[in-house]
């Protein structure tokens, strides 16, 4: 007997809600092994590929290439068992079967092929798959949306639903879950992420019902009032989209470029941001770059004066260890963190938009191994291949503004970082050099940083340090 089986879309990174399918690798018909790259989708932060978690022949993709769909949302079904290995005859048959009740329809649960078979009491867990972990409970944070012509639609044709027996017995009245009883101070019980997440999608908890221990509020009671509230919004008819027209081209605003934006909107509207300048005579650093360049150690990598702003910024890091640190927001007030590791992330503007990956545990690494580290970076960036752990928990960034041949800039923090570093194009200029005008390499830096951590004295220090070691590059061996 086969199974057939629905893939739904899983939560490949934290906090994940939906994502666009980019590419399918599969089409109905192909046979699959569990861990085989299926879809490639696109998230707020990368291109992820997903592996199939069943083994067995595609029945049918649920969803297009370029619709965007929620997590829990069925994406691909997979005949498995004896008969799959039978290919397209298994599949045309159970085209014709009558649809499944809902209740069935559960990437955990099998659909038995057959009406009237009973599913087993146990369902079937799904293996750990290669690149993400199951989650149990992570697809059933958010109601199903209804189909929007990408898929079939959620629930069963009538003529699919046996009618009852007898008439049902009236209803007990609905026991509505207890309202959350008031804190110590007042508001209703919710554990500070919670409290977070109702921020974030706009939940006034005073209107939530807790169906946690004593009333609390849970994160699913969140979401469940956050869809009561959309749900009336997404069933009426949408506005017809405007299209461009020949004066003007409309882009939608989605995946990494749609979370780029709100990121740099919260950070610049929540972090008091100051910027300070400093041009430096980089001369003596165009000549080590030169240097390295010839060196064994280097051969494989790329030198780009990148690799010695990025070294002196990890140097001047150790040196202030407040500029590596973070504002958090804790049960008995706002508290600083300050992070002992460096996970240094290089801004990349990307097709995709820009993202920052960073390089984990950079100020541990030597300076061969840095250059390597940044020359796979980019690469990385490049290919759209950066991964969700690539551009995480970076704790301190640089944007190289000078490729784009612009002498300075004022970057806006990444969110939950403290400081960020531009670095503007390299050029000749007059210069006074030893009590003599000479025409000298020089650059303009900029330090952007969170004025709640960061006063002016530590930030221009952090500033200052970097701009000396370029303008000598033997003081990183002095200060190391």
């Amino acid at each position: 007997m086969s199974e057939l089986k629905q893939f739904k879309l899983p939560d490949v990174g934290e906090g994940l809600t939906e994502a666009e399918i980019v590419k399918w690798h599969v089409a109905p018909g192909d046979e699959v092994e569990i861990n085989q790259t299926i879809v490639e989708i696109e998230t707020a932060k990368a291109i992820v590929e997903l592996p199939c978690p069943f083994e067995g022949v595609v029945a049918e993709l649920l969803v297009d290439e370029g619709v965007t769909v929620d997590v829990g949302v069925p994406i691909i079904s997979v005949r498995e068992g004896a008969e799959a290995a039978e290919g397209a005859e298994g599949t045309s048959e159970a085209a014709e079967a009558p649809a499944q009740p809902e209740a069935l329809k559960d990437d955990m649960v099998p659909v038995p092929e057959e009406p009237g078979m009973v599913a087993p009491e146990e369902p079937k867990r799904q293996p750990v798959l290669v690149g993400y972990g199951v989650k149990p409970g992570a697809t059933k944070r958010r109601a199903r949306k209804g189909t929007n012509g990408s898929g079939p639609a959620t629930a069963p044709p009538a003529a699919a639903v046996a009618p009852p027996a007898a008439p049902p017995a009236p209803a007990a009245p609905a026991v509505p879950p207890a309202r959350p009883q008031p804190g110590e101070n007042g508001l209703p019980l919710a554990k500070p992420p919670v409290r977070k997440l109702a921020k974030d999608l706009g939940v006034d908890l005073t209107t939530v019902n807790g169906s946690g221990p004593k009333g609390s509020i849970t994160r699913e009671d969140v979401y469940a009032a956050r869809e009561a509230v959309v749900a009336p919004d997404r069933a009426a008819p949408a506005p017809a989209a405007r299209e461009s027209g020949p004066d003007e081209e409309r882009i939608p605003v989605k995946g990494v470029r749609k979370s780029t934006a709100a990121a740099m909107v919260n950070s610049a509207f929540t972090a008091p941001h100051v910027t300070e300048f400093l041009q430096v005579d980089v001369t003596a650093t165009m000549d080590a770059v030169a240097r390295l360049r010839t060196l064994p150690e280097f051969a494989e990598v790329k030198v780009s004066p990148l690799l010695l702003v990025a070294k002196a910024l990890l140097i001047a890091v150790a040196r202030n260890p407040m500029i590596n640190s973070t504002w958090a927001e804790g049960p008995s007030g706002a508290e600083i963190v300050v992070r002992h590791r460096v996970n240094l992330g290089i801004a990349a503007a990307t097709d995709r938009g820009l993202i920052v990956p960073n390089i984990k545990d950079a100020h541990a690494l030597p300076l061969p191994a840095l250059a390597a580290a940044l020359t796979d970076l980019a690469a990385t960036a490049r290919a759209g291949r950066a991964s969700l752990a690539d551009l995480s928990d970076g704790t301190i960034t640089i944007s190289n503004v000078g490729v784009f041949g612009v002498d300075t800039g004022t970057p806006i923090l990444m969110p939950g970082e403290a400081a960020i570093m531009a670095v503007g194009q390299i050029r000749d200029m007059p210069w006074v050099h030893e009590g003599e005008l000479a025409i000298r390499k020089v650059t303009t830096l900029s330090l952007s940083f969170d004025h709640r951590i960061v006063d002016g004295e530590l930030g221009s220090r952090v500033l200052r340090d970097v701009g000396d070691m370029l303008e000598d590059p033997l003081r990183m061996l002095a200060w190391h």
